[in-house]
This record gives structure tokens, sequence and C-alpha cells, in this order.
């Protein structure tokens, strides 16, 4: 019960975008990024997700696997949308 506690706050700090916030800029303070790996989903995080080595390690194999070419305008991280949310619900 405690992990579908966490998953679900881990969603909503992350802030997963519908309709017309996707299209908008991230607030100050925050990034946005889509995740997934057929189907992107747009995530805004707080920046300071950028200092966690877990998180890094996303955007370094991301990196290695596909470039820093990001057609979305955003940060791409090609990993499973429960994959994404169950690192970034750990830096609570």
């Amino acid at each position: 019960m405690a992990l579908v506690r966490s998953l679900l706050g881990a969603k909503k700090i992350l802030g997963a975008a519908t309709n017309k916030r996707a299209t908008s800029a991230a607030p100050k303070g925050f990034l946005a990024v889509y995740v997934g790996v057929s189907q992107k989903r747009r995530y805004v995080v707080p920046i300071s997700y950028l200092s966690q080595p877990s998180f890094q390690a996303l955007l370094s194999k991301s990196e290695e696997e596909f470039g820093f070419d990001h057609p979305m305008g955003g940060l791409t991280i090609l990993c499973p949308e429960d994959t994404f949310i169950t690192v970034t619900s750990r830096f609570q």
C-alpha cells in the first residue's frame, strides 16, 4: 500500500502534462522531459533532479543510445514510464 501511495505521490509531483499544459513552457525552477519508448509523455520536474545520480544515469543512457537531438523541445528519456516514476519517486 505504501508503494502505491508513493507512486501516486510521484505522479502528482512530477506533474504529468495533459492537454493545454503540454504546450506551455516549464515554470521557473523546472524543466520538461519527455518519457517513454514508443509514445512520449511530458513531465515537468524540478531542476534539482539534475543533481540526482539515478536521474543522471537515465540521461546518460539516453544520450549514449540516441544523442542529444530533442525534436520535442525538452529532454527525451527513452525508458518505460513506470521506470521513470519509480526512479524519481525515490527523490523525496
